[in-house]
């Protein structure tokens, strides 16, 4: 891969080996738990269980394995006890990082993120030391091989959109998170096909890393990311690689 882009895009180039993960199912379940512990079960009134069960759906988790992690997070059925606790630190180059957990226990969790940056040329902060650097926003993708950008552009931004940008093989749609559902509607109406739709950590401002930094960077978010507790991890970089990297 060549050139610059931000974190998530180079999860979007890694997306089809993500998806081989057993991991991946375990995330999304905790998620549609969680979402449901929070707001009830729901869908229609609970906008991040909503997500969290279209987010699953688009991984092709069965129907079963969804009413079942909804159960659990509404106490219908015995689950475990899930905390989200978010983790702030600093990567390679000065890079802010956001980690956000569920996890039925911190003291395990902290010391595997503590580890991981440490190891990995970084270090755990303070909470509110990099949070500040970002915002939530909702965020939406559509394959851009299959639309024309002028199209998708204005189909965007008649729905609400506060942002649009072509981005590799994607069009990465901005709204505000509030508004990310009703825009996904629109679009949808439209005939577009949302491949990827989350309310995200976008950060206000990009720190520029590459060469052996950005290697560095990348291994390490790819490594906090893989732990059993982590369900997404934001960073505030513009990363360039080489096609090897």
């Amino acid at each position: 891969m060549a050139g610059h882009s931000k974190w998530k895009q180079i999860k979007h180039y890694k997306a089809a080996t993500d998806a081989k993960r057993g991991a991946h199912f375990t995330k999304l379940i905790r998620e549609i738990t969680m979402a449901a512990k929070i707001g009830g079960g729901d869908p229609a009134g609970n906008p991040r269980l909503r997500t969290a069960i279209d987010t699953a759906k688009a991984a092709s988790m069965p129907k079963e394995n969804i009413e079942r992690a909804v159960k659990k997070g509404t106490g219908d059925l015995e689950g475990v006890d899930y905390q989200e606790i978010t983790y702030e630190g600093y990567g390679p180059g000065g890079v802010a990082i956001l980690i956000f957990s569920l996890t039925d226990n911190p003291n395990r969790t902290v010391a595997e993120v503590r580890h991981k940056l440490s190891r990995g040329g970084g270090n755990l902060g303070a909470a509110n030391s990099v949070s500040w650097m970002f915002e939530r926003k909702g965020q939406l993708y559509i394959d851009s091989t299959q639309y024309p950008e002028d199209d998708a552009l204005e189909a965007a931004l008649d729905a609400g959109a506060e942002d649009f940008k072509a981005e590799g093989e994607h069009y990465e749609i901005t709204t505000d998170a509030a508004d990310m559902h009703a825009v996904k509607s629109a679009l949808e109406a439209k005939g577009y096909e949302i491949t990827e739709a989350e309310i995200a950590s976008v950060p206000k401002s990009l720190v520029s890393v590459s060469g052996k930094t950005a290697e560095s960077l990348v291994r390490l978010l790819e490594e906090l990311e893989e732990l059993d507790d982590i369900q997404k991890v934001a960073a505030n970089c513009d990363v360039e690689l080489d096609e090897t990297g």
